[in-house]
């Protein structure tokens, strides 16, 4: 049994209905509760508990951004002049949709970050233009990915 909170652990149905949604999140409750021999009401009650404890929050559609025109992932390292300068420029960075994902992080970044872009050009546009012109943000570094090798969910083992 794994512990999400003082009040709720998951248990073993649980962990199942959990795993077949992240093969395919689209799969009916019916579907599930099929494979699982169970009620879909069992499936839709366990969801909704599970989702009040924040052990899942909805669920989403993945665009690959190459299909669509977007050619560059880049992970940049986002030094701040001052730690207490985060919140404000976390604000800012909400702000330039290229952002996918931002982490602020021990090591020598304060702040690490995925962009997606449609070129170099683009990238550079971002990065001039936008990012590097955030107060607070003193430099930065960008590592061009060249292939996503790996992207996956944790395991539930």
């Amino acid at each position: 049994m794994n512990n999400i909170d003082s009040e709720f652990e998951l248990d073993n149905l649980d962990i199942q209905i959990l795993r077949i949604l992240m093969q395919d999140a689209t799969i009916p409750y019916t579907e599930i509760a099929k494979r699982l021999i169970v009620s879909g009401g069992t499936i839709h009650v366990r969801m909704k508990k599970m989702q009040d404890h924040g052990v899942i929050s909805g669920s989403s559609l993945t665009i690959n951004p190459q299909k669509v025109g977007y050619d560059i992932c880049a992970f940049l390292g986002i030094f701040l002049e001052k730690g207490s300068q985060y919140k404000d420029a976390l604000k800012q960075l909400e702000q330039v949709k290229e952002v996918v994902e931002l982490h602020y992080c021990t090591g020598a970044y304060s702040m690490f970050a995925k962009i997606i872009c449609r070129d170099t050009n683009h990238l550079r546009q971002v990065l001039n233009e936008h990012i590097q012109e955030i107060e607070g943000i003193q430099r930065t570094e960008t590592f061009i990915s060249l292939e996503e090798s790996i992207k996956r969910q944790i395991s539930l083992d």
